[in-house]
């Protein structure tokens, strides 16, 4: 039984810890969460905008993530690609139950300089506004290559690792979310 809930060494940087976390060791748990919490958290409110609801839904991630723990394998994909699937399938179930349609609103990092002009604020502010509306009218998957390579920073490589497709999808999917946003707030611009 305990062989069946061992990850294989060596396949990935997290290997070992994830089976010790498979046999349940709190320690292991507990290192996990830390490593992979802010930056699911981030990835959340992102694409919710309002942190008590990205608190809640990271909380339901790895309440999934560990009842799904036992039946984990790498298989190509590391831990945190899945727990971004997770996070992903949370934030769409969120929506589908709130029945509205995604929009974002400002993060506090976007935020006009402090000490700016009040008109200066007021614009950055609208200009944030629209580009936050854009990515919003964005397809699911380009919302979510979009966060992950200019929210959360990640290379393209990276991404491409994280949603288990090609660099060359993440590429596309990139360059169309990009011509689609250049469209989108040409056209909010011009009304």
């Amino acid at each position: 039984m305990a062989e069946h809930l061992q990850a294989v060494p060596g396949d990935g940087p997290d290997s070992e810890l994830i089976a010790r976390a498979q046999a349940y060791e709190a320690e292991a748990v507990s290192e996990l969460y830390r490593r992979y919490a802010d930056l699911i958290y981030r990835y959340i409110y992102y694409r919710v905008g309002d942190p008590t609801v990205a608190e809640d839904l990271l909380a339901d991630v790895f309440l999934r993530a560990l009842e799904g723990l036992p039946e984990y394998r790498e298989r190509g994909r590391p831990f945190e690609a899945w727990l971004y699937s997770i996070a992903h399938n949370k934030v769409v179930d969120h929506f589908r139950r709130q029945r509205v349609r995604r929009s974002s609103p400002l993060h506090e990092g976007l935020a006009a300089e402090p000490g700016a002009e009040p008109q200066q604020q007021a614009l950055q502010r609208e200009a944030q506004r629209l580009a936050w509306g854009a990515v919003a009218r964005l397809t699911d998957d380009q919302q979510q290559v979009v966060t992950l390579r200019f929210i959360a920073g990640y290379s393209i490589a990276e991404v491409a690792e994280q949603l288990g497709k090609t660099e060359g999808a993440i590429k596309a999917l990139q360059s169309r979310a990009l011509a689609a946003l250049r469209k989108l707030l040409g056209d909010d611009r011009g009304r």
